[in-house]
């Protein structure tokens, strides 16, 4: 996705006074040096010619690390304007909960905000996107003709297309060597499946921030995600076919009971929660666990606080949801079980889990003041949850083992 940066900004300019050209400087709450913007490609014509300097009316919050930047960013402007329309809630977001909550729409305003838009060679696509900016703008040194106008458009255009065919580029690079659906898999197929679904996934996604969710913008997603392909009448009659299929079994599936697990497999395969939930053991104890840091931190008052222990937090609780999807199946003895499309998804979950005890581990070097040395998270807190991933880690990689056996 995108890189959102306008709740990290405390101020900046952007200087489009001479033709062609996009500096800027951009100052980010938890970075000791600014951005420094170096970008071919004009503004839109509100802002083309002049100097324009914003400063953040709110407070801004520390940048979080996984949003880190290459502290010069080249590339190319995409939009860039003071005058785009959004709808504005009028209520504060801890109050927009509870008239949702009632089923009623918060009442909203229209206001202009600073679009922001850049491609960097080095993080992608960046947005800057607020109505909490104060603006300052000098006279143009410039006035753009028609033509450049045209040319502008044409320019930004040409931006987000390069963006859009580096994402095609990364799908096409795992598509290559994919086996047919119909043939024999094992788990590197998967792996590889995996890797397309992310790549496309991450394409949706961009296009949804840029285009947003409203109906007219379907019709845009559908022709960059290739969805608008014209159909012959036999694969038209055989996709008709496959949804009758798909909404047949749905149909029956949904006056079948829920199966039962095996009796016998109790506490290897499954275990049944405080709230009668069938659970896979090593998943539950995972989920347990990181809820349990995660209650601990925010007690704390870290997990707000310190990027590095969201980040622990974060990847912990992630490490549980992609067990959840490698186990659940075969903890409620749900039919086809597939051992290479588990061990697959079992990966997925140990590169998260390899996450989290990286992130412990920068937590526990922290202290809560550099003058004295008491650690930022508490010893025993550190040491609990080193033994918690470890044991999973210990159990993912054990039932990775049983599982090639039955390939």
């Amino acid at each position: 996705m995108a890189r959102r940066l306008a709740e990290f900004v405390i101020r900046g300019e952007i200087d489009n006074r001479r033709k062609g050209v996009v500096q800027g400087i951009i100052w980010l709450e938890g970075r000791d040096q600014p951005l420094i913007l170096e970008l071919a490609g004009n503004a839109c014509a509100d802002i083309a010619g002049c100097l324009l300097k914003f400063t953040n009316r709110c407070p801004a919050v520390p940048l979080h690390k996984e949003l880190e930047m290459n502290p010069r960013q080249t590339g190319r402007i995409g939009d860039l304007t003071a005058s785009r329309r959004i709808r504005v809630p009028e209520f504060p977001d801890d109050k927009l909960h509870l008239i949702e909550k009632h089923g009623q729409a918060p009442p909203e305003s229209r206001a202009n905000v600073l679009y922001l838009e850049w491609f960097s060679e080095t993080d992608g696509r960046v947005v800057i996107e607020s109505a909490d900016l104060t603006l300052e703008l000098s006279p143009p040194a410039w006035q753009p003709t028609a033509e450049d106008e045209q040319q502008r458009l044409a320019d930004a255009q040409a931006a987000w297309k390069g963006f859009l065919e580096r994402l095609d580029a990364r799908v096409e690079r795992h598509q290559r060597g994919a086996k047919d659906p119909e043939e024999d898999w094992d788990e590197l197929d998967y792996e590889r499946f995996f890797r397309i679904s992310d790549a496309r996934n991450d394409k949706y996604g961009e296009l949804l921030d840029k285009y947003g969710h409203p109906e007219e913008a379907h019709e845009l997603i559908d022709l960059e995600m290739g969805w608008n392909r014209e159909l012959t009448a036999e694969e038209a009659e055989e996709d008709q076919r496959r949804i009758d299929e798909i909404n047949a079994d749905c149909e029956a599936a949904l006056d079948e009971p829920l199966p039962e697990p095996e009796p016998h497999r109790e506490g290897i395969d499954w275990i049944r929660t405080a709230d009668g939930d069938i659970r896979h053991p090593l998943q539950h104890r995972c989920f347990e666990s990181a809820m349990k840091v995660w209650h601990q931190c925010d007690e704390l008052g870290l997990c707000d606080a310190d990027d590095d222990v969201a980040l622990f937090a974060f990847e912990f609780q992630h490490t549980a949801v992609k067990l959840g999807g490698a186990l659940n199946g075969i903890a409620e003895g749900r039919d086809p079980f597939d051992p290479a499309f588990t061990v697959a998804s079992l990966k997925r979950a140990l590169d998260r889990l390899h996450r989290a005890q990286a992130a412990l581990e920068t937590v526990a070097a922290k202290r809560r003041r550099p003058e004295d040395q008491e650690p930022l998270l508490p010893n025993s807190l550190v040491v609990e949850a080193r033994r918690e991933l470890f044991a999973v880690r210990e159990g993912i990689l054990q039932l990775m083992q049983e599982l090639r056996g039955k390939v």
